[in-house]
């Protein structure tokens, strides 16, 4: 049987009993997610907070549905108590329509990672921003920034590219194979953070010879879709690389990368902040960051 950790700072017995802890049942949306380490995530740290934390995973590809089931799955998830569901590929801008209300951050990114399930309403967020915002300022707040190259212009890549021009990058190049959405996402940008931060690239070879870094924002590099964004002779020793793919949390663009001598950032802190993000909309409890970092880099 496996050995449930007790809370910490508790002293009555009643709280060391795992079965008198509040419940809280939630769950992740999406497609291929079966690798996900979410919630082993979010269960751990809900057993150090004093919770009975459940967290399910949805996976669309294994139900044999696709987007179109996101109403039955919301009502679903009402009904059966959750507190909220974590949103993920392909679901974060096709859950919009059937929320009750938007936070400020998602309302303006268009995508929405976080559904907090609440007194019969549907109220989406996003936490995807500051995840990969407080990653970036831990592992590569030194690199320069004048020009980014992003890949995707998905709910993800709103939601990078919002945090690259927080952090203060000169200009997000975008670019996508869908080339209207990256035109439509750097107009957005263009609104809220002012013109000439946020163009849409042709041509990658062209955009990332002027770059200092780039971003993979898209599904490539996951273990369902294994490759690279861009041809590697493209990667210069003196760029950055990230990538917003963790499973598996080296994927090839990486590993190229730093065969090229570029320095790099995995997916893997975006993936624990969003999820600090997410725990406290879902239990109101503030999760400990670095205890939850610990327990990713375990995993």
């Amino acid at each position: 049987m496996t050995k449930v950790p007790l809370p910490e700072n508790t002293n009555s017995r009643e709280d060391q009993d795992p079965w008198a802890w509040p419940s809280v049942l939630v769950g992740l949306v999406g497609a291929g997610i079966q690798a996900s380490r979410t919630p082993k995530l979010h269960e751990r740290e809900g057993a150090r907070q004093g919770l009975r934390y459940v967290y399910k995973l949805i996976d669309l590809e294994a139900l044999g549905v696709d987007a179109s089931a996101l109403p039955e799955i919301l009502t679903a998830a009402e009904r059966l108590g959750f507190a909220g569901l974590n949103v993920t590929h392909p679901c974060k801008q096709a859950v919009i329509p059937f929320l009750d209300e938007l936070s400020p951050d998602a309302a303006a990114l268009g995508a929405v990672n976080t559904v907090v399930l609440k007194d019969g309403r549907r109220i989406g967020h996003n936490t995807d921003w500051w995840g990969f915002a407080e990653s970036f300022r831990r592992e590569l707040s030194d690199m320069r920034r004048d020009r980014v190259v992003q890949f995707g212009a998905g709910g993800a890549g709103a939601a990078v590219a919002h945090a690259l021009l927080t952090l203060g990058t000169g200009e997000v190049v975008i670019a996508d194979t869908d080339e209207a959405r990256a035109r439509t996402l750097a107009a957005a940008l263009g609104e809220r953070f002012g013109p000439g931060r946020a163009s849409v690239g042709s041509s990658p070879g062209e955009a990332l010879a002027a770059a200092d870094g780039m971003v993979n924002t898209t599904p490539i590099g996951m273990a369902k879709y294994p490759g690279m964004v861009v041809p590697v002779e493209l990667l210069r020793p003196e760029m950055w690389v990230a990538d917003i793919v963790y499973f598996p949390l080296e994927t090839e663009l990486l590993r190229q990368a730093r065969a090229r001598g570029c320095r790099t950032m995995s997916g893997g802190g975006m993936a624990v902040f969003q999820a600090v993000g997410a725990f406290h909309l879902f239990t109101g409890k503030q999760p400990d960051a670095s205890r939850m970092l610990l327990h990713f880099d375990e995993m």
